[in-house]
């Protein structure tokens, strides 16, 4: 292992110390609990070849952060056996190819996303007694031709640089952004420079000549330069969380929707219910009924006499 690889895989290493005392990579790191809830799961990952041949040996996950020598290519993984999953849990795996700025961690610069594969693992993927029906879920990506990295992690999440749902920031170490979370394993390496495409310079157009006897414009006098200075960007500091390599349940809960506010626009409904004043609407209609059958009593009685 070279040195650059010893110190990332140091570094991985020493934040999932930290957490060494949470329940996280046990012999029964996945299970139900009483509530119905889904725990941590191990996870069994291996390298194949171009005809799905295994190439060396399998790892899990429960043995910490592990850094390939060679590029990994397609990798397989399901649930390791000796563990009790719940049902209906499930446990994302990704994995995501970057291109770099050296060929190792220490090296490696701003990363740019180039390739991400996710697969989504429940208790039919866990290996058991009867092997030959517990398939292997496969992810795969690029294959690097320049300084690269290649992770293999416990989550769905994309982590490009972007913001939003799903997305989340590119790994850069000079700013101590130890993407992605729960990192399984890892490979960098490259023996040359990542350069961008040049597009096609497109050919120029050949100008009419001037006619005889026509006036030359005069040439365009260039910009004036500016003279403010340059702002300088203000540096983000990044709070990165210990990256460990456990596999946490996919948690997904439906958005709370906010209760519908009344509409202030149109003027309320005359009221219809119990709450209205039936009651007394009703008396004082009977009472002018009334008065009015009253006076016209009165007037004919005095026409009368």
């Amino acid at each position: 292992m070279t040195h650059s690889s010893r110190a990332r895989t140091a570094a991985a290493l020493a934040t999932t110390a930290f957490l060494a005392t949470a329940p996280l990579l046990g012999a029964t790191s996945a299970s139900a609990t009483t509530g119905g809830g889904c725990q941590s799961a191990t996870v069994q990952y291996r390298i194949v070849d171009g005809d799905g041949k295994p190439v060396g040996a399998d790892w899990t996950s429960q043995g910490g952060f592990h850094q390939w020598t060679a590029v990994p290519g397609t990798v397989e993984v399901r649930l390791a056996p000796g563990q009790q999953v719940g049902a209906g849990c499930t446990y994302p795996v990704s994995l995501a190819e970057y291109t770099t700025e050296g060929s190792n961690w220490y090296t490696s610069g701003h990363q740019t996303l180039v390739d991400h594969a996710t697969v989504y693992l429940t208790s039919a993927d866990q290996a058991g007694a009867d092997d030959a029906k517990r398939t292997w879920q496969k992810l795969s990506v690029r294959t690097p031709d320049c300084y690269g990295q290649i992770d293999l992690y416990g989550d769905d999440v994309v982590y490009d640089g972007k913001t939003g749902d799903g997305h989340g920031p590119a790994p850069y170490q000079p700013g101590n952004i130890v993407t992605p979370y729960h990192l399984i394993a890892a490979w960098n390496g490259g023996d040359k420079a990542c350069t961008p495409d040049q597009p096609d310079s497109p050919t120029p157009t050949p100008s009419p000549s001037t006619p005889a006897g026509a006036s030359t414009p005069p040439a365009s006098q260039p910009p004036a330069q500016s003279t403010t200075p340059p702002t300088t960007p203000t540096p983000v500091t990044s709070t990165t969380p210990p990256t460990t390599s456990h596999v946490p349940p996919m948690q997904s809960a439906p958005p709370t929707s906010p209760a519908p506010s009344p509409s202030r626009s149109t003027p309320p409904l005359a009221e219809t219910g119990s709450s209205a004043p039936v009651g007394l609407i009703a008396g004082t209609a009977t009472a002018v009924i009334a008065l009015g059958g009253g006076a016209m009593y009165l007037t004919r009685r005095a026409r009368r006499s």
